[in-house]
């Protein structure tokens, strides 16, 4: 069962899965899941475009719903390239982690956007 508290090496073998039932692992390629993922990270960001800054709770349910879906694909891409690369995102985010701690401490960054 899949629910708010699944892990992401869970939703991994949720998404493979999902990609071996359809046998669409020869269209997979990391060039393309890559071109998927910003295709998708485009169709978010396009639903913020002219629509000024709203804030979460302004935002709409079905608003809320519709970034939810575009996020959701963006993320299934990026959960398909690390099935593809055999990435562990867990431990790639923590190294990323660490490494922009490093490089932006809260001491010095702390309210500070640049």
């Amino acid at each position: 069962m899949v629910d708010a508290t699944t892990s992401v090496g869970r939703l991994r073998e949720h998404v493979r899965q999902f990609v071996h039932a359809r046998e669409w692992e020869r269209f997979h390629t990391p060039r393309d899941l890559a071109m998927a993922i910003s295709i998708e990270a485009s169709e978010l960001l396009e639903l913020f475009l002219w629509g000024g800054l709203e804030a979460p709770p302004e935002m709409s349910s079905e608003r809320r719903t519709t970034v939810g879906d575009e996020l959701a694909d963006v993320m299934i891409y990026g959960l398909s390239l690390a099935n593809v690369l055999d990435i562990d995102l867990s431990e790639a985010i923590v190294s990323k982690l660490k490494k922009d701690e490093a490089k932006y401490p809260a001491d010095r960054f702390r309210g500070r956007a640049r």
